[in-house]
């Protein structure tokens, strides 16, 4: 037992750090939503991410199977695993910017940013689309890191529980400080083209990216903190 524990808080480490990009895409899209839906989607978002990994873990044996070469174009071996990285990479880029947009051009020009009624199914069905790609990622770096399934089955359930508790404080502060979420969204297409490259064999460490965006993140509440003394001071 004590042999399988440092495997297991290593991969609960891994899987709640990978589970940011989860958290921060949920929570952009529930900011969208009425004050009463938001939390619906971010238990319905994280709940489904749960039975998708659970559910892919059931699979493990067609899990490992998306790891092997499907066809070759270009000199690129494009697996099951690769295309699906593919397309999550180009959705999330496609999203972060069009948010991106949204924020600054459309906003600047005081047109309608509220979101359409009934539009809790389109998000929901967005997340459903990221929690895949995610899901999948996350499952094949299980599968790399231990061999005990109750290891990954308990790792999965863990991670969810402290995204579940992590997702409405992230989601709040987000949506309270605008500069942060235009930093949240430029993290988002990021990890868009880190999954896209990693669909073409071109690994782009994870460590680069969230060491930047966590030194960005520094400025920003460094930038926020002067902003606020600066003014404070005007108005003594």
């Amino acid at each position: 037992m004590t042999e399988a524990l440092i495997p297991l808080l290593s991969l609960i480490a891994l899987e709640v750090i990978l589970g940011i990009d989860n958290i921060i895409f949920i929570s952009i899209l529930a900011d969208k939503l009425p004050e009463n839906q938001r939390n619906k989607l971010r238990y319905w978002g994280i709940g489904l991410a749960m039975i998708m990994r659970l559910s892919l873990l059931a699979l493990i044996s067609w899990i490992l199977k998306l790891d092997k070469t499907l066809f070759t174009f270009a000199d690129v071996d494009f697996t099951g695993k690769g295309l699906i990285l593919i397309i999550g990479g180009l959705f999330l880029i496609y999203k972060s910017t069009k948010e991106i947009y949204h924020k600054t051009e459309i906003a600047n020009s005081h047109e309608s940013a509220l979101p359409k009624k009934g539009s809790f199914r389109k998000l929901l069905g967005e997340v459903i689309i990221l929690d895949l790609v995610f899901s999948i990622d996350s499952i094949i770096t299980a599968v790399g890191m231990v061999n005990e399934l109750w290891v990954m089955y308990a790792a999965v359930i863990v991670t969810v529980i402290i995204m579940l508790v992590a997702s409405k404080p992230i989601s709040e502060f987000i949506s309270k400080h605008p500069s942060f979420k235009i930093l949240a969204l430029c993290f988002l297409l990021m990890i868009g083209v880190s999954l896209l490259a990693e669909g073409f064999h071109f690994e782009i460490p994870k460590g680069y990216i969230y060491f930047s965006m966590a030194f960005a993140f520094l400025v920003d509440v460094i930038q926020m903190k002067t902003v606020k003394v600066n003014t404070t001071t005007k108005n003594g």
